[in-house]
């Protein structure tokens, strides 16, 4: 998580998603940390811790990456959202 330091803010918010595969990585990882586990958020939950934790004010393409990495799950009609189950650091085991 040192790389990741560069891109953080003096209160730990992201200032900017990183260009780099494995910085993005590590950025949707230490995103994916701000969730509990087991609880179920709306889009609009999501969006709103999303924007505590950033400084770019684009919480739909976090929402989408974390999804499309498999950081969050949700149901079928986009309307609950839960963090995701991950057994290695790819989210593979």
């Amino acid at each position: 998580m040192k790389g990741l330091q560069n891109f953080l803010d003096p209160e730990g918010r992201l200032k900017q998603f990183p260009v780099k595969k494995a910085m993005q990585q590590e950025a949707l990882a230490y995103l994916a940390g701000k969730f509990q586990k087991g609880a179920v958020y709306t889009e609009r939950e999501v969006n709103e811790l999303l924007g505590r934790w950033h400084t770019f004010r684009d919480p739909a393409t976090l929402r989408r990456a974390l999804y499309d990495h498999r950081y969050l799950d949700r149901d079928p009609y986009g309307t609950a959202y839960t963090l995701a189950q991950r057994d290695g650091p790819q989210g593979q085991g």
